[in-house]
């Protein structure tokens, strides 16, 4: 009776390799939400027409809506 096997030769695997890390710092910009709100609980963001409020809550959570 044949025996069939699922296991691959280790030579057949394939080899992956990871690009370096980059630091996140360079690709993102960072803006704290007290310098976005000025002290006040809601903001207005206007994007392609349209307007989003950030709000802050009573928790301090932020929510952002349409």
């Amino acid at each position: 009776m044949p025996v069939l096997s699922l296991r691959q030769p280790p030579s057949s695997r394939p080899i992956l390799r990871l690009a370096p890390p980059t630091p996140s710092s360079a690709l993102v910009r960072r803006v704290s939400s007290q310098a976005l709100l000025e002290g006040k609980r809601e903001l207005v963001i206007q994007h392609h027409g349209s307007e989003y409020h950030l709000r802050l809550t009573r928790n301090d959570k932020l929510i952002l809506t349409k």
